[in-house]
């Protein structure tokens, strides 16, 4: 297992313009230095977090996976993030793991937001997905879903690297911040939180607080307040020190998630 180069874009998201989001995604990301082998784009990252799936939503052939697809092979890498997809007439807050040679995998996010009434517009996922990149097995979710330690459990070290993409408003910001490091250590993973910046179509305000904490709960990255195109490497060889060190995971509790 290499290290793995990963660049995380907290962006500010134009509301519910696809076109825009997509353009200056783009331009941002010509400002890359560096080579990475995976970027992280936010929940929704073409239209913010919006119930207009209607009007919004694209089908697995539309323009964003185009454009993912593209993005992907440009920088030869992973390109992720969630979008909205219409399929087989549902409404899904989707993620895209788009890899360079234009193949890709799915996760449709299990934990819909009752109290944004996404329920009502958007239909469940009942998967977890684990994909590999230069050995790391990663596990994406997406926003609410931090929330839920039982879904996000390691079981069986299945992930070493827990991503979450979001739209996690200011207001709730304190959550985030404990939330995702808890998650690291009791899980001895790496952890990525990429969220967006800025107001939504709702007058809702995002700080970011995108972060990248390590299986001790040390902070790798951390960027509030800011829209912020970054990358940063994270370590193989610290993984496997702290599993060995403390192999704590093979004492939890077994257990069986019921559908």
């Amino acid at each position: 297992m290499d290290n793995l180069k990963i660049t995380t874009f907290q962006g500010y998201l134009f509301w519910e313009n696809i076109d825009k989001n997509l353009q200056n995604i783009s331009l941002r990301l010509l400002g890359l230095r560096t080579h990475a082998d995976l970027i992280i784009l936010p929940e929704m990252f073409t239209t913010g977090f919006t119930m207009d799936a209607q009007k919004l939503a694209e089908p697995m052939n539309g323009k964003t996976m185009q454009w993912m697809q593209a993005t992907a092979k440009k920088y030869n890498c992973v390109v992720t993030g969630s979008i909205i997809i219409s399929e087989n007439g549902k409404y899904y807050n989707r993620l895209i793991w788009m890899r360079a040679d234009g193949s890709f995998e799915c996760y449709d996010k299990r934990h819909l937001f009752a109290m944004g009434n996404e329920h009502e517009t958007y239909t469940a996922g009942t998967k977890k997905l684990i994909v590999e990149l230069k050995g790391w097995k990663i596990c994406p979710m997406i926003c609410y879903d931090l929330r839920f330690p039982v879904w996000l459990r390691n079981v069986n070290e299945e992930y070493d690297l827990l991503l979450i993409v979001a739209n996690w408003p200011e207001r709730r910001s304190l959550h985030w911040r404990t939330l995702i490091p808890a998650r690291a250590v009791e899980n001895q993973a790496y952890v990525i939180g990429l969220n967006r910046f800025g107001h939504d179509g709702n007058e809702v305000f995002h700080s970011g607080d995108s972060m990248c904490i390590d299986p001790n709960g040390k902070v790798i990255y951390y960027k509030p307040n800011e829209e912020d195109l970054y990358t940063f490497t994270i370590n193989a060889e610290e993984l496997v020190k702290t599993r060995l060190a403390m192999p704590f995971l093979k004492d939890a509790d077994g257990f069986r998630l019921d559908e």
